[in-house]
């Protein structure tokens, strides 16, 4: 049987929230999603298997790192980013646009696209969403992020708008160039980026004219950039309202685990963030009662798991004791266990919530997490 290019089915709701799948022609993909983000052809510390058995059904790929190495034409030469990393299913990739002005020490904004120099070696590059497209294409992304701005937090309406409108003339070159690579276009989707700011009715514009040019899915760009989490979620309790009902909505960057159930409840699809990937790396783990640092001298002798709660590979097999040395000891161990915990909790929260909401009890469930989750964070 051929599988379809792209397609998002609602299995079940409750309240705003939905649970359901986006099926395409390398895997089925259930929502809510966590994608682990694979900035550089890898999530970091762990193997594609581990990924995968840790319940993940799609990973995020980078646009702006992976073009300045290894280079996406290098990558293309290789057979693409699926084969090359030792992927088999559905990928997304980000525009890069937010790593542009975010990363690079200079860069130049035009109405054409963004010049700026790599900061890896300080080699001038220039992105456009031509570019990107063509990029992403040649990394044989399944999921195509569109070329946009990512509004900084705190501008003035004026600057919101315009940064909004110029993401929109953007968002229509995207759509053209991805649609010009009629190939890849035929097995993969292109997902385009709401802007505004906090501004309702700047949000309102933008998706009104993504509708208008058509995306497979569309995202809620523009937080998770220092407004905090109570004017995010105000903001969420409008924008994804004003995206098709029928399509997925995915929240970029996003984020902490309490930031994501809340998101959940407001009808967000699809998440990706590094934090569990970092925080492993830096000795920290996502727990159902909140975060832990294993550094803290008092798990020194702690012969528990991880999380008692928790049936993944790590907290089955290792103490916390052995956790504490291997990170206080900077042994590339301790990152990569840690890594997979919470890479695994990440997956569990979404399976909890899909669940919740198939069986109409998500805030009964979102309120006892919420409950769980602060007293922990607290005490640590």
């Amino acid at each position: 049987m051929t599988r379809p290019r792209f397609s998002f089915s609602i299995a079940a709701t409750d309240g705003k929230a939905r649970t359901g799948t986006i099926a395409m022609r390398r895997g089925d993909i259930r929502t809510p999603a966590f994608m682990p983000v694979g900035t550089a052809a890898t999530v970091k510390a762990m193997r594609p298997a581990e990924v995968r058995a840790a319940g993940a059904d799609i990973i995020l790929g980078n646009t702006y790192h992976l073009m300045l190495r290894p280079g996406a034409e290098r990558v293309a030469r290789l057979g693409g980013l699926h084969g090359f990393m030792g992927w088999d299913r559905p990928i997304l990739t980000d525009s890069g646009g937010y790593q542009v002005m975010s990363l690079s020490a200079l860069t130049k904004m035009s109405e054409d696209g963004v010049a700026f120099a790599s900061h890896i070696d300080g080699s001038k590059h220039m992105l456009t969403p031509e570019r990107s497209m063509e990029i992403q294409r040649l990394l044989g992304s399944d999921i195509v992020m569109a070329f946009d701005e990512c509004t900084r937090n705190g501008v003035t309406h004026d600057e919101a708008a315009r940064s909004m409108e110029r993401s929109m003339r953007w968002a229509k070159r995207s759509r053209d160039a991805f649609d010009a690579g009629v190939d890849h276009a035929a097995g993969a989707a292109l997902f385009g980026i709401q802007q505004g700011s906090l501004d309702e009715g700047l949000r309102k514009a933008s998706g009104q004219a993504l509708v208008e040019i058509g995306f497979d899915g569309y995202a809620v760009g523009g937080l998770a950039v220092g407004e905090g989490q109570e004017a995010m979620f105000a903001c969420l309790d409008y924008a994804p309202g004003q995206l098709p009902e029928d399509r997925p909505r995915y929240l970029m960057g996003v984020g902490k685990p309490d930031d994501i159930v809340g998101a959940v409840e407001r009808g967000i699809d699809m998440f990706d963030c590094v934090l569990p990937t970092r925080s492993g790396r830096n000795g920290q783990a996502f727990t159902w009662t909140g975060p832990l640092n294993i550094r803290n001298a008092r798990f020194a002798e702690d012969m528990g798991p991880l999380d008692p709660e928790c049936g993944c590979p790590v907290c089955t097999g290792w103490s916390r004791a052995y956790l504490h040395h291997l990170v206080k000891a900077k042994e590339i161990l301790g990152a990569m266990l840690m890594t997979q915990h919470n890479i695994h909790f990440y997956q569990s929260l979404m399976q909890h919530l899909r669940d919740a909401i198939a069986e109409k009890r998500l805030s009964a469930f979102a309120q006892a997490f919420r409950t769980r989750y602060g007293k922990g964070r607290q005490a640590d």
